[in-house]
């Protein structure tokens, strides 16, 4: 065999055992690159789950739930103007004014005039005079002779409006009225004034009657005091902290305190004293709110001031100085105020034990007081009872004290009125005033108490909205429910319903929406809801789920990183060219 054979047939031998090398790598190349494609996708995949559903799902599931709120409109409650119209009907009698002037009858006036307070919300008093000729039965009325009788005649067939008022302008030589007098006030909505022959006869008669009207309705003085808490310290408020403020319901409290109860045997019909003298006043103030009466008597319950002995008149006395010390050891005992949700006014008849008897009450300027009692400003009233000194003389201790309840009543239903916020009016000159009636009451006096009440409901109810807002904008921690934010848009809705009653003259649905706007703004402000996570903020929940999130979060991250590395160094790597 020739060597050139020998090549030929050795070379196939040399070259079959490269290519079963080649085709057992290729597989496992590509198996490997299958499951590198295969983790890069599951990273991929459990990323997408992780940041698309996962962390929205987690975000949602533990964010704060608050429901929308009218903040735009809580804020525009503080440039709230407020317009009080009071309607007044004027009547013209036979011969009250000029001829020419009567056949211009019937028109309207209006009076507008801003009440100069420093208060955000700018209140407006536009009194609304309508002008007509009277009728043949108030021409009647009007020539009776005595203005009481034809005032109450006058009353009798119309049902009056709350908040309005009825002046009937009589004859200038007319003897209705005393000759010396301009202008009569009576007990309901009615007011006389005289009239005038002047060629000026309207303007100054109404000039008259926005006098009268004043009187009888808005001053600046009912506004300010209604209005006290909301006022800066200044000559309005420094002096008008005495009313109490407007609430949906009180609690009047008479207590007889009776320190000496050895030497004093005290007995006082309370129960008929409430159904004579109180009871109707209540009845006529019912419609500001629900008025409830309890008495109680209180044995060895003495004062906290020790009186002082006067030789020259051989009596004991309270100086002025020391009776805002007399009410905090009393008040201990009373109790009532405890378990009431309601303001609570109390009452105190006290009768000084025998060893500081007489005991009286002197003002600043050491003078006694009349009625021997003092009030406090939004509690109540106190008023010491001396037993008659011969009544040691003709009996045995203990003395038997039968209390006057009448004169009694008499100083707690002056104070009552004053805690009320129910003052003597600014009469205008030479006017006649008439007293109120057996209920203690007038009925024009509880519309202006309706007025006030209704203006510090309608400046607590913002106040209240405004804070609410504020508070909610600030802590974003706060739960707002659905019902917490239905009672901030009910009262809202209640204050912008009241300010138009107000601006149309309808005061006893402006009243009723008053008391909607202040009871669903402070529901909502009280809500026990709003406490749940306040004290609960962000950086408190990162660290309670940074530990569970961070052991899942670290290996897909790594993984996205070198995902990110090996496809940037795949596409910086140069392809091969043949």
């Amino acid at each position: 065999m020739r060597a050139s054979d020998w090549g030929r047939r050795t070379q196939p031998r040399l070259s079959e055992p490269v290519l079963p090398e080649a085709s057992m790598a290729a597989p496992g190349a590509a198996a490997t690159d299958l499951e590198v494609v295969r983790g890069k996708r599951a990273a991929l995949f459990f990323a997408a789950v992780a940041i698309l559903l996962g962390l929205p799902l987690w975000w949602k599931t533990t964010e704060t739930y608050r429901a929308p709120l009218p903040y735009s409109q809580i804020s525009g409650l503080n440039a709230l103007q407020l317009r009080l119209m009071v309607p007044i009907t004027v009547v013209f009698a036979r011969e009250s004014v000029p001829l020419d002037d009567q056949q211009k009858l019937p028109f309207t006036v209006v009076h507008e005039r801003e009440i100069p307070l420093k208060y955000k919300m700018k209140i407006k008093c536009r009194f609304q005079k309508a002008y007509r000729r009277a009728l043949d039965h108030e021409e009647e009325a009007l020539s009776l002779g005595s203005v009481q009788e034809a005032a109450s005649m006058l009353t009798e067939p119309q049902k009056q409006v709350e908040g309005s008022l009825t002046v009937y302008v009589i004859s200038e030589h007319s003897s209705l009225l005393p000759q010396d007098m301009m202008s009569y006030i009576g007990p309901k909505r009615t007011a006389v004034v005289r009239g005038l022959m002047h060629r000026e006869a309207f303007n100054i008669i109404g000039r008259r009657i926005i006098q009268v009207a004043q009187a009888m309705s808005l001053t600046e003085d009912v506004l300010a005091a209604a209005l006290a808490d909301h006022l800066s310290e200044d000559k309005w408020s420094s002096d008008k902290r005495r009313p109490l403020k407007s609430s949906l319901g009180y609690e009047v409290t008479f207590s007889l305190l009776n320190p000496d109860p050895k030497s004093h045997d005290v007995h006082w019909d309370i129960e008929g004293a409430v159904q004579r003298y109180v009871q109707p006043f209540l009845n006529t103030l019912s419609v500001a709110g629900n008025i409830s009466v309890d008495s109680q008597i209180l044995y060895y319950a003495v004062l906290g001031v020790n009186p002082r002995f006067d030789p020259a008149s051989s009596s004991y006395y309270l100086a002025a100085h020391s009776l805002p010390h007399v009410i905090n050891p009393v008040e201990s005992r009373l109790g009532s105020s405890a378990a009431s949700l309601y303001p609570v006014l109390n009452f105190l008849l006290y009768v000084p034990e025998l060893a500081h008897s007489p005991l009286y009450i002197r003002d600043k300027d050491g003078a006694p007081v009349a009625t021997n009692a003092f009030h406090s400003p939004r509690w109540g009233g106190i008023m010491v009872y001396n037993v008659n000194p011969k009544a040691y003389n003709s009996s045995e201790l203990p003395v038997r004290v039968e209390v006057d309840m009448m004169r009694v009543m008499e100083v707690f239903l002056a104070q009552l009125r004053l805690l009320f916020g129910i003052a003597q009016p600014q009469l205008p000159p030479k006017c006649l005033f008439a007293g109120p009636q057996s209920e203690g009451l007038m009925t024009w006096e509880l519309d202006r108490l309706l007025w006030a009440r209704s203006v510090e409901n309608l400046a607590t109810a913002t106040t209240t909205l405004t804070s609410l807002a504020q508070l909610l904008g600030k802590i974003s921690n706060i739960v707002i429910k659905d019902d917490v934010a239905s009672e901030v848009y009910r009262a809202v809705a209640a204050v912008q319903k009241a300010a138009e009653e107000l601006a149309s003259g309808q005061l006893a649905s402006a009243f009723a929406a008053s008391q909607e706007a202040v009871t669903c703004s402070e529901r909502a402000f009280f809500d026990p809801s709003l406490l749940h996570l306040l004290y609960f903020p962000d950086d408190q929940k990162f660290a309670i789920y940074i530990p569970l999130f961070l052991p899942m979060a670290v290996p897909i991250l790594l993984s996205l990183v070198k995902i990110f590395l090996e496809t940037r160094k795949s596409w910086k790597k140069p392809e091969k060219t043949d």
